[in-house]
């Protein structure tokens, strides 16, 4: 594994030679999948297709899920090539609807995607399940487009097995706002709280989200997976549509954003990752969550506008 020259304030997580070993031991890799009896609290280090046949079926409260988009894109050596939209719609065909068998029958799925593959998305879900709605958040990170729009948004689409029993818990997920224009009635605040901070009011999530940082090198989060989802944006999901205890399930795991961070919330987790590398990174943050379960944009219970410092 090449090590990058970094800048002394960088705090991108990374793997040291002497740590690797015994980050190894605590993977599932394909050949033990056979012989494993528990994939709770697990990460699984193998081909996405084997795996599925070993993970029981409704298994998971909740399901993850960041596949590779209709792009090309080198993940640390395997390339996912753009291919046609017909194309890719047989490619979510070959795993979205085994990754469906894994949801309880009250669970709940989100899967990510942007705007060149989301209605291939759109498409998939709607055979398995029942799309509730669409999340469109503000990914405002790289750099811009001289003979087209630059892309800074992408969609999340959010479906359950039964639309009339499953999870969801708005008030975990509320807003704290800065209020501009305090209004009051009878001198005292309305809909909104005086802090020594200044003047905020909790509103109620849309599914639009302009409160999402991506991460880079100066966040405790940030790897050099090039894909890689905020902990704050993962954080919505899981305090939305699962409760404490909760068995939260990655077939994409890239670098373990949604084991992290449902261990920092109290949920159970499994992923699967197919590189060694990056399954190695999310076992170090687990780790690190260990004794760190701070989650950027996140405090006291309450989702923060991006920039207040929180």
């Amino acid at each position: 594994m090449e090590e990058k020259i970094r800048a002394g304030r960088n705090r991108t997580i990374t793997l040291n030679q002497e740590e690797i070993p015994h980050l190894k031991e605590r993977l599932i890799t394909a050949d033990l999948l056979e012989t494993c009896t528990s994939f709770e609290n697990r990460t699984i280090n193998a081909d996405i297709l084997m795996a599925l046949k070993y993970v029981p079926d409704d298994f998971a409260d909740l399901i993850i899920i960041d596949p590779p988009y209709n792009l090309t894109k080198n993940f640390n050596g395997t390339v996912f090539n753009s291919r046609s939209e017909a194309s890719y719609d047989e490619y979510l065909a070959t795993w979205f609807p085994l990754v469906c068998k894994k949801l309880k029958a009250n669970g709940s799925l989100y899967i990510c995607g942007d705007w060149k593959c989301t209605s291939s998305l759109q498409r998939a879900v709607e055979k398995e399940l029942t799309i509730l709605n669409r999340i469109t958040w503000q990914r405002e990170k790289g750099r811009g487009a001289k003979s087209n729009w630059k892309n800074g948004m992408e969609d999340i689409w959010y479906a359950v097995k039964n639309p009339d029993d499953y999870y969801f818990d708005v008030e975990a997920v509320k807003v704290k706002r800065r209020v501009i224009a305090p209004y009051t009635e009878n001198g005292k605040p309305k809909d909104w709280q005086q802090t020594e901070e200044g003047n905020f009011r909790l509103t109620y999530p849309s599914n639009f989200w302009d409160d999402i940082s991506i991460p880079f090198w100066s966040m405790p989060e940030n790897t050099d997976h090039p894909t890689q989802k905020p902990e704050k944006l993962y954080a919505k999901l899981i305090l939305a549509s699962s409760r404490p205890g909760d068995m939260i399930f990655d077939p994409f795991l890239g670098s373990g954003t949604a084991s992290v961070t449902a261990k920092k919330l109290g949920r159970r987790y499994c992923g699967i990752e197919l590189n060694q590398e990056y399954s190695l990174l999310c076992e170090k943050r687990l780790e690190l969550a260990e004794t760190n379960k701070e989650i950027q944009g996140y405090k006291d219970g309450v989702f923060w506008e991006r920039n207040s410092g929180k």
